[in-house]
């Protein structure tokens, strides 16, 4: 699952959107679900900050 770094997020949705699970909600920051997360990586290519690692 990837890891989420609060101080790089910006919180502009863009993991959620290409999430094919919708297991990314945002908050103050991007949140993941690791109940739905099948760790394809399209967040961590799709997210502009770098705020999303494996």
């Amino acid at each position: 699952m990837p890891e989420v770094d609060p101080r790089l997020c910006v919180a502009c949705g863009s993991c959620a959107e290409v999430c094919p699970e919708d297991a990314i909600t945002i908050e103050d920051v991007c949140v993941i679900d690791s109940a739905a997360c099948v760790d394809c990586g399209m967040c961590v290519d799709e997210c502009p900050s770098g705020a999303l690692s494996r």
